[in-house]
């Protein structure tokens, strides 16, 4: 993957930018934090060729094709074809395609996993894995273990992205050891795992909640908590993608502004990347995820300070206070999102 200039720039001009980098890319989390924005798109938009041809969506993003609630029931078979010639073809000319996102294939049920895959043949190998919704233990294994077969015989790796969104997420009782239980499974396969997602307007729908284009997730009290109770249980282990934000346009950019505030309490609470569902949200969320020239710096002088250095100091711009134990870990993640993403200066 290439490094954004803006970046390639600043490691030149300042010393220990390449120490640092050098710590955080030796993180499994490179991959993941790799996904950014998500586009969904249905399995059956006969239009995604000449987009990507013409470059109509910049970069980076990732590309989800759909063929679960997007599409209609009758349409699954239409959108399984259409999914096959898409990749052929873009596998066929991958050289003239400017950016090939990462693509990902969201199945209705794990026995499409296999038979695209096999249909795929040679052109799998630009498909970067499976999109697994309603995860849970009980009834994404098969899922699962068929990833783990395709694995054994593929010579670029297939991830798969669990989507937290089912009704178990609901009882409060019984949601902990439903966390629990997820993590520990995704731990057994952990390799394979490569973001996991939440789906935010299925847990609204739960409660028949729906936030307005000046509203975020946030505000909405029963899902802002189970959110956090799924960045509580899997922070330590798995990068965690924010739910989707549903406005993509309007005379007064409202969206726009509801999408930057809804970003900004994602970073805060720990969500890395997001789910968009229009061509519009994804430079949104690409600037979202720049890191500010002050951030940067401030990660650089952590990450480079030795054990005999003091393990207290004010910022670069002398505004805030370092310490160098308790701010490494946010530090790893700025320098990370920099690399992929670039640096914002102001």
């Amino acid at each position: 993957m290439a490094i954004p200039n803006q970046f390639m720039n600043h490691l030149n001009q300042k010393n220990g930018f390449h120490d640092a980098l050098d710590q955080v890319l030796a993180s499994a989390f490179v991959n993941a934090y790799a996904v950014g924005p998500l586009l969904y798109s249905p399995a059956t938009n006969f239009k995604i060729y000449s987009k990507l041809l013409n470059n109509e969506w910049g970069s980076p993003y990732s590309l989800a094709l759909c063929l679960e609630d997007s599409i209609a029931d009758s349409a699954v078979a239409a959108g399984e074809r259409n999914i096959i010639s898409l990749l052929k073809k873009l596998y066929q000319n991958r050289e003239t395609i400017p950016y090939l996102p990462n693509i990902f294939i969201r199945v209705r049920h794990a026995d499409q996993i296999l038979k695209l895959y096999h249909a795929l043949g040679n052109s799998a190998d630009i498909l970067t894995g499976f999109l697994l919704p309603k995860f849970s233990p009980a009834n994404s294994a098969e899922a699962v273990s068929h990833i783990q077969k395709i694995n054994e015989v593929s010579k670029n790796p297939v991830y798969f992205m669990p989507i937290l969104e089912s009704r178990d997420l609901i009882s409060l009782s019984g949601r902990a050891a439903f966390l629990e239980d997820t993590r520990d499974f995704l731990l057994s396969c952990k390799k394979y795992v490569l973001n996991v997602r939440v789906g935010g307007n299925d847990l609204c729908h739960a409660f028949g909640l729906r936030r307005n284009v000046t509203e975020t997730i946030y505000d909405i009290g029963p899902v802002a908590r189970i959110l956090n109770d799924i960045v509580t249980v899997f922070h330590q282990d798995f990068v965690i993608s924010g739910p989707v934000w549903e406005y993509f346009d309007d005379p007064h950019h409202l969206w726009e502004k509801g999408l930057r505030r809804e970003l900004r309490i994602d970073t805060l609470n720990g969500f890395i990347g997001k789910t968009v569902i229009h061509p519009n949200q994804i430079p949104v969320v690409q600037s979202a995820l720049k890191v500010s020239r002050h951030d940067l710096e401030d990660a650089r002088h952590i990450l480079n300070a030795s054990i005999n250095d003091s393990q207290v100091a004010k910022s670069s711009a002398g505004t805030r206070m370092n310490e160098i134990k308790t701010h490494t870990n946010w530090a790893k993640k700025q320098i990370l999102l920099a690399y992929l993403y670039g640096v914002r200066e102001s």
